[in-house]
């Protein structure tokens, strides 16, 4: 009940007109940094830090974090019409969103991940109102071992994103396990897969790998077609979803805010993997599935968006739950939003809601507030957003590249990152004509850092002793469930391989 009234408190804060003003300016900065290929909310929210100095310290909390949720969902627009992520957690929107693009339903795509990212927001800022002394406790359980077995866990299931050959999507996630290597040892200080090249010394950024995956391929491919009018499917749009597809998103959405906030409270997990844990889920259920949902996966369904928005926006609520109560950032985001807050002299811990309390709660409840307008403010623009797929092909396509080259120049102001852009980007589009899924590679280059940190980490406070993965009871069970995960499809499988008759 005192969660409930300091809620209520903070609402009564985050309404004044100032404030109110200020959580309009940052979802919008936020869909729109979203929108655009390769800035995602950390670059965003790093360019608006100078600007926040004079704010009063509520004012300039509640626009940084508006651009945080804000960008979540933006970045799902260019992933749904045009395969291209705004940033990393919408990469695996891109699957089913674009696909059902192609298929003349852009606009219920994209009402679907308004309405998931309002969900999510929503759910996931009450649960860091109720849950998070719990979460909390659940959180500082999970040590260096839990975590890299977790991080292998994840490794291990990635292939069953994709349908079609295993091994095609296994030798996916070596190259991307490869990309996540380049740069320095981050431990021994040692120069691994750089080639001699100082820029590639800090490793390939994320956001870099996933515009040139998706986005390159994508263009190059719609180029070649030669096509210079747009898709006769585009005739039959329409922009909301029928009682059909609301229907089918229900039970995604209430499984992606839980994988989502469970993702983002989790230290270093935070809302990408969140995305594509929940899209697995999803897709796992639709094999399962005896209805339409069978053959549509891979090829335009609707669960496919709704979970892994969903999820996507419920990981920044379940981020900020380390941040504010343990001063433990959950995502990259949240750590340069620990800084924000140490410059107005806050300290995040478990002493921050007793000492600043009354700030606290009026940014948590600026974040219900945000996620509302950000649904008043996008889902009248789902109509002006599917006009861009009118746009012929060769215009739009040509202003992807133009799009992605400015975003990948952005995030380092070299002509080396558009050049990388480039090679990565026809790799990409070699493995994508032979069949080879794109998005097992980038989910392992996002894993494998955070897997090696945790491995090393765990050994070297055991003195190297590898039992120590199965001396702990939580990271013991984890195995055991992964063991599981991986061994029951292939005993099916050859089950159902020796029982087909001759």
């Amino acid at each position: 009940m005192d969660a409930l009234n300091s809620l209520l408190s903070g609402l009564a804060g985050a309404v004044t007109p100032t404030n109110l003003l200020f959580v309009f300016v940052g979802v919008l900065i936020g869909t729109i940094v979203g929108v655009l290929p390769g800035l995602g909310p950390i670059t965003a929210i790093a360019l608006l830090i100078p600007l926040s100095f004079g704010l009063d310290p509520a004012a300039g909390l509640i626009l940084l974090c508006g651009v945080y949720y804000g960008a979540m969902y933006g970045g799902s627009i260019t992933s749904i019409l045009i395969r291209t992520p705004g940033e990393v957690a919408s990469a695996v929107t891109a699957l089913e969103g674009y696909e059902m693009a192609k298929r003349g339903h852009a606009g219920p795509a994209l009402a679907t991940s308004a309405v998931g990212s309002f969900i999510g927001g929503s759910l996931a800022v009450l649960g860091l109102v109720f849950l998070s002394p719990v979460l909390v406790d659940v959180s500082t359980s999970f040590g260096a071992p839990e975590y890299a077995v977790l991080l292998v866990g994840a490794l291990a299931l990635t292939t069953s994103l994709m349908s079609g050959s295993r091994l095609k999507a296994l030798i996916s996630v070596l190259f991307g396990m490869c990309v996540g290597l380049v740069g320095m040892d981050p431990q021994d200080s040692v120069a691994r897969w750089t080639f001699g090249s100082i820029q590639l010394s800090d490793g390939i950024d994320i956001a870099l790998l996933a515009m040139a995956l998706f986005a390159i391929p994508e263009a190059i491919r719609n180029l070649a077609v030669g096509e210079r009018h747009p898709s006769h499917a585009l005739a039959i749009q329409r922009a909301w979803m029928n009682k059909r597809d609301l229907r089918r998103s229900s039970g995604p959405y209430a499984r992606g805010t839980l994988i989502g906030f469970v993702a983002g409270v989790m230290p270093g997990l935070g809302p990408t993997l969140g995305s594509f844990a929940s899209y697995s889920v999803e897709r796992t259920l639709g094999r399962r599935a005896r209805d339409e949902r069978r053959a549509e996966f891979g090829h335009g369904a609707i669960e496919g968006v709704a979970g892994p928005e969903t999820a996507n926006n419920a990981g920044v609520g379940g981020a900020m739950v380390p941040m504010l109560a343990l001063a433990i950032p959950g995502s990259a985001t949240t750590a340069l939003l620990l800084f924000v807050f140490q410059m107005y002299g806050l300290q995040p811990g478990p002493q921050l809601f007793q000492t600043d309390g009354d700030l606290v709660w009026t940014i948590v409840a600026s974040m219900l507030i945000g996620n509302a307008m950000l649904l008043v403010l996008n889902l009248p623009m789902v109509r002006l957003f599917v006009k861009l797929l009118k746009v012929p092909p060769p215009l739009l396509y040509s202003g992807v590249i133009a799009f992605v080259m400015l975003g990948a120049y952005a995030l380092t102001f070299s002509f080396f990152s558009l050049m990388l852009l480039l090679v990565i980007g026809l790799m990409g589009y070699f493995l994508q004509e032979n069949g080879f899924p794109l998005t097992p590679a980038i989910l392992a280059a996002v894993l494998l850092p955070l897997l090696e940190l945790n491995l090393r980490r765990a050994l070297r406070i055991s003195a190297g002793d590898w039992t120590t993965f199965i001396d702990r009871p939580i990271s013991l069970t984890l195995l055991v469930l992964i063991v599981i995960g991986v061994a029951v499809p292939m005993l099916l499988q050859l089950r159902r391989r020796f029982a087909r008759p001759d």
